[in-house]
C-alpha cells in the first residue's frame, strides 16, 4: 500500500516538475547565465517549504508513516566540504542540464538522450562508493 502512495506522490511531483519547467534544460541554462528568475523562484519556494515543514515537524512532533517520531540530528559544520561538494554538484548539474529529480522526469516525458546522463550519474555514484573511504569527510 505504501509503495502505491509513494508512486502517486512521485508521479504528482514529476508532473509538477515538468509543468513548472523545472526539468527544462533551457530554464536551467537561463539560471546559470543569470538571465531569468524562474528557477531561483522555484528553488526559493522549495527552500521556504522545507524550512516551514521542518518547523512544523519539530513543533508538533509529527510521526513518520511507520509511527516513529521524526528526529533531526545536528550535522558536523564544515564550510570546505559543502563548498567543494556543492561546486561539484553544480558543475554536474550545469553540464548535464538537469539535477537528479528532473532527470527521471525527462525520461518519463520521452527525452531518451537523458539516459546517458542517468547511467553516468549511477556510475559516478558507484565510483564514489568505491573511493568513499579514501576521501576526506
Amino acid at each position: 500500500m505504501r509503495t502505491g502512495i509513494y508512486l502517486v506522490i512521485g508521479v504528482i511531483f514529476g508532473i509538477t516538475m515538468f509543468k513548472s519547467e523545472a526539468a527544462s534544460w533551457f530554464r536551467i541554462f537561463e539560471m546559470f547565465q543569470f538571465q531569468s528568475f524562474h528557477m531561483y523562484g522555484i528553488i526559493g519556494v522549495a527552500l521556504s517549504l522545507g524550512l516551514l515543514m521542518t518547523f512544523v515537524i519539530k513543533r508538533f512532533k509529527i510521526k513518520s508513516f511507520y509511527g516513529k517520531t521524526l528526529q533531526f540530528e545536528a550535522k558536523e559544520s564544515g564550510f570546505k566540504r559543502y563548498l567543494i561538494g556543492g561546486t561539484l554538484f553544480g558543475l554536474g548539474w550545469a553540464l548535464a542540464g538537469a539535477c537528479p529529480g528532473p532527470m527521471y522526469v525527462l525520461v518519463g516525458a520521452g527525452y531518451w538522450p537523458i539516459l546517458v546522463v542517468i547511467v553516468s550519474a549511477i556510475l559516478g555514484t558507484y565510483v564514489y562508493g568505491l573511493l568513499k573511504d579514501k576521501l576526506p569527510h
